[in-house]
């Protein structure tokens, strides 16, 4: 059994302390929650829940404890003060503060967004087009430049701030936006006047992501949740109208299924979703005739999965019924279901097909192979009308080992070039036009990295783990170019392994504060997300959950044979469903890790999945499985599930960050999960709790408000790895 005595951590780190010890802070206590015991039976089985009181944020006593955890955290890491200061600085001196993104073109406009220095949120613009290429936009604004939305203006006086939808109307005149100031996710959408800059009287509170305008701009389109926090209604209203005369056009009675709406990049289908985690469905509205019905373009079956993309005279379908790694067929607009779907690319067991981009001449495929994303074209066939058949795929070809590839914005169905996104972990992210005629990319622009820094000091390869079924298991690792596998290297060990969610290769210039100071980063491609098609989701999910737990340690054991590091070297680091991944890892092996960053984390999965009538809960049954109704489900959660699996024995150093406003993982979880640590660990007191009283999810909504939560995190990093 593992111990962290303070002698042995300081011969394992070579630290003059632990990290966060007493030693720092000699009068520092843990708070300790109070245990009222609330028994939960299930199954014949009955689990003594002595921390489920900590669930009621409305409850003095809840917020007083994560004050009292707040407070301790802030002690334990009071040493570090001056590390995250110059983390925060770092960071800051190697971002380019004053900034733009590429503009893209949309009707008559050029649209960017920039950044000001000393401004915490991004101002949305654009300007009148006049000519082919985007014009070289100074980061300043620039003359004729007609600011859309300026999100320091809408922030003032809030602690939080997030824009939901950025919408402007088809012909330009208007803007639909929606805000949300306290992280909860639930945003009021208005609609701006461009002509004027004001905003009309409309004003529709409590709606969610995604909107779609009609084809006329006479109304949008917007979705609303139910009680249990699931966008669950598709509503239609008219511009200049009251938000109490909007007509729901869509409402999905199924629990399990969320919906979205968006509008063709044609411009000619208001197009609703409809999915679950196994099945999907999509309806069509007429964009020009918005009073018109919904039509379904394939009636849902039980696992078939399929997305619709408008091409014009026919639809194209991404589709998994009879390939499991999806396929793309064809379909007539005015009838469009499978038994009309003519095959355009077949299925295959090497390639992961995950969505196709259609424009007047040639549609752009994204999928993956091998671990790596990829996007070729499609050119239509010539003289081909409607559309029957395409040229071969075309790939665009990079020359790196490792690297990620995304659609871009690319909003003009006549667009004779395709925007899309690249990066890896030693490339800053990169924005390319790529010329379907002429097959020649141009470059747009990388992102700057300044401060001096140099990108050609970093390496990155990919390696492969063994798990215990012998399952290989990839790994993508960058590091500064003189650290070698010597056997003592410090490594940050990141994982998710969920939802079919590939933590693809990409540079962050926050990781360049651990890189230079000889840490090796590390991601984990459990089982469980996309990276390897959809046989690697399949095999990490429901009663195979466990394999992304032990893919995970299997990542930690080779990087300790490969010869780079030691066990206490290792700090493991995941968040949301990879903050289960972390709870999990450190019950299973605890000795594997030298400590634990958990952020948001849903490690409180059984309680969660075992109430239906809390947020989301039966939109994840195809994920987890259901276990209330199936009691191996039940026996197979409970066994892995952190909160129920931790014991009396010592744990590493464990970092838990959660938000108060969070309606995705409820901060009781990780709040949960400390209080019985604490209860529970001889360690207990390496355990730290850190709670966001004014965030949700995605923690701190503003720029240098977030880049101070990272500097938090990494200086508690390096200290656990003895670097600080």
């Amino acid at each position: 059994m593992p111990c962290w005595p303070l002698t042995a951590c300081r011969a394992d780190t070579g630290s003059s302390h632990r990290p966060g010890s007493l030693d720092a802070v000699p009068d520092l206590s843990p708070p300790l929650a109070a245990r009222k015991p609330i028994e939960r039976t299930h199954h014949g089985d009955t689990f003594l829940d002595h921390y489920e009181w900590l669930r009621d944020k409305s409850d003095p006593e809840v917020i007083s404890y994560l004050k009292a955890e707040n407070a301790y955290t802030e002690g334990r890491t009071a040493h570090l003060e001056s590390l995250r200061e110059q983390i925060f600085t770092e960071i800051a001196e190697r971002t380019k503060q004053t900034d733009l993104s590429v503009p893209y073109r949309r009707g008559d406009y050029w649209y960017y967004s920039r950044t000001v220095e000393g401004h915490q949120y991004s101002i949305h613009c654009r300007v009148a087009a006049t000519g082919a290429e985007p014009p070289v936009v100074p980061a300043e604004a620039m003359p004729g430049e007609q600011v859309l939305l300026d999100g320091n203006e809408l922030a003032a006086g809030s602690e939080f701030f997030s824009l939901g939808t950025v919408d402007v109307s088809p012909d330009a005149t208007l803007l639909a936006y929606s805000v949300d100031l306290t992280g909860d996710e639930r945003f009021t959408l208005r609609i701006k006047s461009l002509a004027t800059g004001e905003d009309l009287a409309d004003e529709i509170s409590g709606v969610f992501y995604s909107s779609a305008w009609s084809a006329d701009a006479s109304a949008i389109f917007y979705v609303t949740v139910d009680d249990a926090w699931r966008p669950d209604k598709v509503w239609r209203h008219t511009v200049g109208s009251a938000a109490s005369e909007d007509v729901a056009v869509y409402t999905e009675a199924d629990e399990r299924f969320w919906v979205g709406v968006d509008l063709s990049r044609n411009e000619r289908a208001i197009q609703i979703s409809a999915s679950s985690k196994l099945t999907s469905e999509v309806w069509l509205i007429d964009a020009e005739q918005p009073l018109s019905d919904a039509v379904v373009v394939a009636p849902r079956r039980e696992g078939v999965e399929y997305d619709v993309e408008h091409a014009g005279d026919q639809l194209l379908i991404v589709h998994n019924d009879g390939a499991r790694n999806f396929a793309l067929a064809s379909a007539p607009l005015e009838n469009p279901g499978p038994e009309h779907w003519r095959p355009v690319i077949e299925g295959s067991d090497q390639r992961r097909l995950l969505g196709v981009d259609a424009f007047a001449d040639h549609v752009v495929l994204f999928e993956r192979s091998d671990g790596i994303t990829k996007l070729s074209v499609l050119p239509r066939t010539a003289g081909a009308e409607p559309i029957s058949g395409f040229g071969d795929p075309e790939p665009i070809e990079f020359d790196e080992p490792i690297y990620t590839v995304s659609p871009g914005t690319n909003a003009e169905w006549s667009a004779d070039s395709y925007r899309f996104r690249f990066g890896s972990m030693v490339t800053p992210d990169t924005v390319y036009d790529y010329q379907v005629a002429a097959r020649a990319l141009s470059l747009r622009k990388q992102q700057p990295v300044l401060g001096g820094v140099d990108l050609s000091a970093y390496r990155q390869s990919r390696q492969w783990a063994t798990a215990p079924d012998g399952t290989k298991i990839p790994l993508s690792i960058v590091h500064r170019a003189d650290v070698e596998p010597a056997g003592d290297a410090p490594v940050l060990l990141y994982g998710y392994g969920s939802y079919e969610h590939s933590i693809d290769p990409y540079f962050s210039i926050p990781r360049l504060s651990l890189l230079d100071r000889g840490v090796v980063y590390v991601i984990a491609h459990v089982r469980g997300g996309g990276e390897l098609g959809r046989h690697w989701y399949d095999e990490g999910k429901l009663l195979c959950k466990k394999n992304t737990f032990t893919d995970f340690i299997a990542a930690a054991n080779h990087l300790v044979d490969a010869g780079w590091t030691r066990p206490r070297r290792i700090v493991a680091h995941g968040g949301s469903a990879g903050g289960l991944l972390m709870g999990a890892v450190a019950n299973l092996a605890p000795e594997s890790f030298g400590g634990i960053v958990a952020n948001v984390p849903f490690v409180d999965a059984l309680t969660t999945i075992l109430d239906p009538s809390l947020p989301l809960t039966v939109t994840e049954w195809e994920e987890w499985g259901n276990p209330l109704a199936d009691p191996e489900v039940y026996a197979y959660m409970k066994s892995y599930a952190p909160y129920e699996n931790v014991e009396a024995k010592p744990y590493p150093p464990i970092l838990a960050i959660t938000s108060l406003n969070d309606t995705r993982v409820f901060f009781v979880e990780p709040a949960k999960w400390v209080a019985q640590l604490r209860a529970s660990s001889p360690t207990a007191d390496t355990v730290l709790l850190k709670t966001e009283m004014d965030a949700g999810h995605g923690g701190r909504s503003g720029r240098y408000d977030a880049w101070r939560e990272l500097a938090f995190s990494i200086a508690w990093q390096l200290d656990t790895l003895g670097l600080s």
